[in-house]
Parts: structure tokens; C-alpha cells; sequence
């Protein structure tokens, strides 16, 4: 049985994926930890995240030494900073495990993407070349070898799932770039309140409009230039991306859904829509991704709805962690 541990354990992220390996069986949820200066240090997850009380009880020990850590663990969750990954996944990984990063500071290999988005520079371009990044349903092959594997953002994993087929089939016209309108719940800004994500403040709006650094994730891994405006909304979880996209001429509504179908028809945890488009309520609580799509004329709309906590972070996660070792995908996830 494989050891896990989760570092970062007490935000929404780390409490879904201590759920998730605590019924695995084939994982045992070794530890849990949090940062040394954390107020939440000595306390049981469950005193946090009262919906795990009789299911997690383990406490939330404080990171300290790292070589200490790497020593219980076969795998390596980590629910942490950019900043604080950066720095952790290398000791995990000259430990000998695997790490499975939920961060942003290995998912594109482009050094100066660090400095210019996320405030820092990369100081492990050996790792950025050999990070495989856990978009499940399109990177399986790699993932089962991978020793470091960076879980996408929330934003981008429906972002991308909702046009990777369309780009795989080369359905796109080059000359109009898809725009990405993408909406989330407040949990996506983690457990920490401010002002500026308190439910009572936030109203529906646009933030980081040109300048979010999911715009480079996404256009990175597509392969393709593309518009991403993403929105806080006033509810608690949950992501809603409608992107309009234009199809070369004479691509037919048959050939985009052809094109869906076989990206995704084997795939357990997307599912199409024939008729109609998601909603959230469809997808809040489980690991789906949902997709659906409407045409008219050369225009194009499809529509994907994710929880931003499980699918959109820790049920990817657990599901890059069951490729990698040759269990179901879905092994825990339901």
C-alpha cells in the first residue's frame, strides 16, 4: 500500500484530497501537514472541515524539516503556495518519491513565465523540463511515468477540455482566437478570507482582464493564442467557462461533435451534452467535467462546467495519481 502525504492540508483543496485517499484502498493517508508559523498546526483536520469528523481525524502536523517528511511518504501531495512548491517539490523528489504538485510553479516550462507571472524566478529549470503536466485525459501516457507531475489549474482544465478537441482536429479557423469568459466561486481563492472574497462583498465581476496568469497556461498547452477573462462570482464553488470560438468554413455541427466524442468517449470523467449545455448544479460535489456546445453558422459556443475543487484541483490530482500507478481512474473518486 502506497503512503501519501498531503502538505497543505487544511484549505478546501487539502481537505478533498485527504477524503478522497482516506477511502482509497490502495493508499494510506500517512500525514498531514501544514506550515511550522500555521495557526492551524496541532489541530485535527476534522476541528476545520467539520464534514470529516469520524473520516479524517488525523491532525495537522507542522512542516519542518523536509528529508524527515520524504522519508513516510511514497507519494507527495502538495497543496501549497507557488513559492512554497518551488521550493519543496525538488527535496520530495531527490528523496526518490513522486510529487503531485497543485501549485502553478511547474506547469509551464518557460523559465521567465515564473518572473513574469507568479513574482519569482525559477530556480529548477531541470525539473520544469521533466514536469509532466496532469491534464488526465490527454496526457495518460506520460503521467504513468512521470515523477513530478503538475495537476493544471482549475480554470485551464476546463478551459482546455473544452478546446483540445477542437485544436487535435484542427476545427478552428486560425484568424478569429477563442474567447474564454470563465466563471468561479469564491473558494477558488482558497480558505483565506479578505475582504475582497467575503461571500457578503463579492459581486459578479471580471478581475485580471488581459493580465491573469492563466492566460499563458492555457495558450501554452493549446498550442494556440487565446482570450481568457476569468470572473468571481457569489457563490461557493464551481466553475462555468463559455467559450466562443469561429470553425474553418464548412466545418459541420457532425464533425464537432465527432470530434468530442472521440477525445472523450472513453473518458470517465468528462461528460458530453448532445442536447444542450451544462450547469453547475450538474457538476458541484463530483469529479465531472461537463461539456456541451452550440453552433450557428461558423460560430461556435461550448460550454464546460467543473467543480473548481475536485475536478478542478484535488479529483484531478487523486486521478493523475491512479494513472501513474495503474489503478481505475476513477479509484476513490466516487
Amino acid at each position: 500500500m502506497l503512503n501519501m502525504l498531503i502538505v497543505g492540508a487544511s484549505g478546501y483543496t487539502g481537505a478533498e484530497l485527504a477524503l478522497y485517499l482516506a477511502r482509497h484502498p490502495q493508499m494510506n493517508l500517512a500525514a498531514l501537514t501544514v506550515s511550522a508559523q500555521s495557526a492551524d498546526a496541532g489541530k485535527l483536520l476534522s476541528e476545520l472541515h467539520p464534514q470529516l469528523k469520524g473520516i479524517v481525524d488525523l491532525p495537522l502536523q507542522p512542516m519542518d524539516d523536509v528529508s524527515t517528511w520524504a522519508k513516510c511518504a511514497d507519494v507527495v501531495f502538495l497543496a501549497t503556495a507557488h513559492e512554497v512548491s518551488h521550493t519543496m517539490a525538488p527535496q520530495f523528489l531527490a528523496a526518490g518519491g513522486v510529487v503531485i504538485d497543485l501549485s502553478g510553479a511547474y506547469r509551464v516550462n518557460q523559465a521567465d513565465f515564473y518572473t513574469q507571472y507568479y513574482g519569482f524566478e525559477h530556480q529548477h529549470a531541470d525539473w520544469l523540463d521533466r514536469a509532466v503536466y496532469g491534464l488526465a485525459e490527454w496526457q495518460e501516457e506520460a503521467i504513468k511515468t512521470a515523477q513530478l507531475i503538475a495537476v493544471p489549474g482549475c480554470y485551464p482544465t476546463a478551459s482546455q477540455l473544452a478546446l483540445k478537441p477542437l485544436v487535435a482536429g484542427g476545427l478552428l479557423n486560425g484568424e478569429q482566437w477563442p474567447v474564454i469568459n470563465a466563471v468561479s466561486g469564491v473558494s477558488g481563492a482558497g480558505r483565506k478570507a479578505t475582504l475582497g472574497n467575503s461571500f457578503c462583498e463579492v459581486s459578479l465581476q471580471p478581475y485580471g482582464i488581459f493580465t491573469h496568469r492563466h492566460q499563458p497556461e492555457i495558450a501554452s498547452h493549446l498550442g494556440i493564442p487565446v482570450i481568457f477573462t476569468p470572473h468571481l462570482g457569489n457563490f461557493a464553488r464551481g466553475i462555468l467557462a463559455t467559450i466562443t470560438c469561429r470553425l474553418r468554413p464548412g466545418v459541420t455541427q457532425a464533425a464537432v461533435a465527432a470530434s468530442f466524442h472521440q477525445a472523450y468517449d472513453d473518458e470517465p470523467l468528462v461528460r458530453l451534452y448532445d442536447q444542450g449545455v451544462p450547469a453547475l448544479k450538474a457538476v458541484v460535489g463530483t469529479p465531472f467535467c461537463d461539456i456541451g456546445f452550440k453552433m450557428q453558422g461558423e460560430h461556435l459556443i461550448v460550454v464546460a462546467a467543473e467543480d473548481n475543487l475536485l475536478k478542478g484541483a484535488a479529483a484531478q490530482a487523486v486521478q493523475c495519481a491512479n494513472i501513474r500507478f495503474g489503478y481505475a481512474q476513477t479509484q476513490a473518486l466516487w
